[in-house]
């Protein structure tokens, strides 16, 4: 609306500045005062956004100011007051309802016509008159039906994106949850097979062991150790089956798809450089997941953009660097929250730091993760 009122008010000043050349000798007291109360208005306007009956009042006291200023004292027809009460009526259209516009648009109207009436006009000057205002009416009504049907269909579509987020989210929310329970389905199964089977097999080696001679319970011992390690893995696989929330780079690229899924980010998502391949552990992983979640969080509700560039990369196999870039202007009072500082303190956990860098075209997240001591 800002942007709008500026619009109107570099149009009236130039058709303002136009028009007063029609009659530069005769501006009288009278005139001046007119002009004075008709710009007066102009600008306090904006103030009653929120109350059309103020506003169509203004618009009424306009029209008295326009009929001061226009008024032929010399039956001369200044021909750019069509040019102003059009720009007028162009206003009341934009900011009220059909009703009241069209009680300005009938004041201006009438305004009109007392004015060509006392001024000396010629058959074809009322002609063209009358056509004019009875196009700039016409053309004022068939813009106000369009910008009521697009109103009408800005607000379905809003109500049909709402409807669509919750049925995504719905959606996201039921496949999350079949494959949590797949998940522990398929961890069910292991530990009522695999790991009963290897439970009653360590009994039994512990029975052979008893029974068996001296030179053999060596070797069944080493077996023994086997299968309990076999458990071990297994126990350990049905706990990270049981785990609800995926970390990595599998979880970073699910965190993405959700976020443009739901809502509506643009997100430039790039490999570089045998990232994929770099021997990430567990915790790393995690750590990188968290970190990349955190920024682009961040950039949600404090960017006035929503667009974003994630980046890894793993230069020569000895680091992991990622990376979360989000095209903002500079923020002079930009300090690190309480995110950014438990991302920083996640990293350095994990052998890794974090950087910061913001200047007037962009806002960078950058970590980077040492893997020489796990490639050694």
């Amino acid at each position: 609306m800002k942007k709008t009122y500026f619009i109107w008010l570099g149009v009236q000043f130039v058709v303002w500045a136009i028009a007063l050349v029609g009659f530069p000798s005769v501006l009288n007291e009278g005139r001046i005062a007119g002009i004075c109360l008709f710009f007066i208005i102009l600008f306090i306007h904006p103030l009653f956004t929120e109350k059309p009956r103020i506003q169509s009042i203004l618009f009424y006291v306009q029209a008295m100011a326009i009929l001061i200023i226009f008024y032929p004292l010399e039956h001369a027809f200044n021909p750019f007051l069509l040019l102003i009460q059009a720009l007028i009526m162009a206003e009341a259209v934009f900011y009220l309802n059909r009703l009241r516009s069209l009680v300005v648009i009938g004041v201006q109207l009438g305004i009109a016509a007392w004015i060509v009436m006392e001024a000396n006009l010629t058959a074809s000057q009322l002609t063209w008159c009358g056509l004019f205002y009875f196009l700039l009416v016409i053309a004022m009504l068939h813009y106000q039906v369009v910008r009521k049907r697009k109103l009408d269909v800005r607000k379905k579509n809003d109500v049909l994106l709402s409807e669509y987020r919750k049925i995504r989210r719905l959606l996201l929310t039921e496949e999350e949850q079949a494959r949590q329970d797949e998940r522990m389905l398929i961890g069910h199964e292991i530990h009522d097979s695999v790991g009963h089977k290897l439970t009653a097999l360590l009994m039994q080696l512990e029975v052979f062991r008893l029974a068996a001679a001296e030179e053999d319970k060596e070797k069944i011992k080493n077996l023994k150790e086997l299968a309990e390690q076999s458990l071990k893995e297994t126990r350990r696989a049905v706990r990270s089956f049981k785990q609800k929330e995926v970390g990595g780079l599998q979880g970073v690229i699910r965190l993405i798809r959700k976020l443009e899924l739901e809502s509506f980010m643009k997100i430039n998502f790039s490999v570089k450089h045998g990232a994929f391949a770099a021997p990430l552990t567990g915790e790393q992983s995690f750590a990188i997941y968290r970190a990349v979640q955190e920024a682009l969080t961040n950039i949600m509700k404090h960017s006035s953009t929503r667009e974003a560039q994630v980046l890894f990369e793993s230069p020569g196999g000895s680091i992991f660097r990622f990376e979360v870039i989000n095209l903002t202007a500079l923020n002079p009072f930009f300090q690190e929250g309480f995110g950014l500082r438990a991302m920083r303190d996640r990293l350095e956990k994990v052998g890794g730091s974090l950087e910061i860098q913001h200047d007037e075209r962009q806002f960078v997240v950058r970590g980077i993760i040492r893997l020489i001591e796990r490639s050694e």
